[in-house]
């Protein structure tokens, strides 16, 4: 007997031709709806609400089953639900998807009302924050008065980190994960070569493909070059060594490939089928454009004047955002506790390392 959540999206339309949302960059969109997912049950209080940021491709799916499926396809199911970390008899959860993905919120994916087509590369460049002032919305029209801490990982990080400096009064703790208060140097040029490999691709025609097929190769190398990323040497070395896909087969046979290059097309592939590649090129951006101390003053200032109890917590291993990026957040933070998990997945060690992650989680939330 399967006794997972049975959970379902719904979708709140937030902002209307009456009522606009004006973003970061100074655009407007007339229209913006959001797909979201609860768990648990609003306290009379209306405090005990943990909001679930998540990472690029990731949807607002993050635990549960939804009707008519057979096993859990939520993205942080081991991390959500009846005693678990985030505990739904304790916490109501909610995990929204954010602004300018595909997975249910506007994005360039969505229909533009002024063209009847969808939005493409005419769709203004959303930031970091623009997608922290929808969430907020969304959580007021939910009715709650504060949230008893914002989680997330990756690019889920950044906004938890958003949300302690836009809205302080409105959150009491925080728990940023795997993340950077500024992106480097680094995590741009990763993003950028994702991002040239699908604008190269002939087949993404200037963003308008749609009705022609999206840029296949292009998504699926962008995919790849940031697998590399979200993975570690040591774990590559260890699973895949220089094993070939067919040990016994011919070594000089150019479709005899190496393992960790089927395993890496094979990642590239299964995004291909769940994504959109426009949206990709947005939501990099974004990652890029993010500086908590934009137009606020100084890094270490900015942080410092972020009150609320935090739990930083980094990856030894992840060579994404490294682990003396957690450390720096940690210690400019006024009232904050940092804790490492030891992996050899990398960046994705906080979607696996569930034992570690547990650990920290619980112990801050008691």
């Amino acid at each position: 007997m399967n006794d997972a959540m049975i959970v379902e999206t719904r979708y709140q339309d937030l902002y209307t031709p009456d009522d606009p949302f004006t973003m970061e960059s100074g655009a407007t969109l007339p229209n913006v709806t959001v797909a979201y997912e609860t768990y648990g049950t609003l306290d009379a209080s209306g405090t005990n609400a943990v909001l679930v940021c998540h990472a690029l491709t990731g949807s607002a799916h993050a635990a549960g089953l939804h009707p008519g499926e057979s096993t859990p396809g939520g993205w942080w199911d081991s991390f959500i639900g009846p005693g678990k970390p985030l505990d739904t008899e304790r916490f109501f959860v909610i995990c929204s998807n954010f602004l300018g993905s595909c997975y249910g919120t506007t994005g360039p994916l969505s229909i533009d009302p002024s063209t009847g087509r969808p939005y493409g590369m005419t769709f203004p460049q959303m930031t970091v924050r623009d997608m922290v002032t929808v969430q907020k919305r969304l959580i007021d029209q939910l009715g709650v008065r504060q949230l008893r801490t914002v989680i997330g990982g990756s690019l889920g990080g950044m906004q938890v980190l958003e949300w302690g400096v836009m809205f302080p009064d409105s959150v009491a703790s925080l728990i940023p994960i795997a993340t950077s208060a500024q992106h480097s140097a680094w995590s741009v040029g990763l993003n950028d070569i994702g991002r040239q490999a699908i604008m190269n691709d002939p087949d993404w025609r200037g963003g308008e493909y749609h009705g022609h097929g999206q840029p296949r190769r292009g998504l699926s190398l962008a995919r790849q070059v940031a697998m590399m990323s979200y993975r570690s040497e040591r774990e590559f070395a260890g699973r895949f060594g220089r094993a070939k896909r067919q040990e016994n087969g011919d070594r000089f046979d150019p479709e005899n490939i190496f393992q960790v290059e089927s395993y890496l097309r094979h990642q590239g592939k299964k995004l291909v089928d769940r994504f959109d590649a426009n949206t990709y090129l947005y939501i990099t951006r974004a990652m890029d454009l993010h500086d908590v101390a934009y137009g606020r003053g100084a890094l270490p200032d900015v942080l410092a004047s972020v009150r609320h109890p935090a739990l930083c917590i980094g990856i030894d291993s992840d060579i994404l955002y490294p682990a003396h990026e957690q450390r720096s957040i940690a210690e400019a933070l006024l009232s904050a506790e940092y804790r490492e998990i030891a992996s050899p997945y990398g960046h994705d060690a906080f979607l696996i390392e569930f034992e570690q992650m547990a650990s920290f989680v619980r112990e801050f939330l008691r």
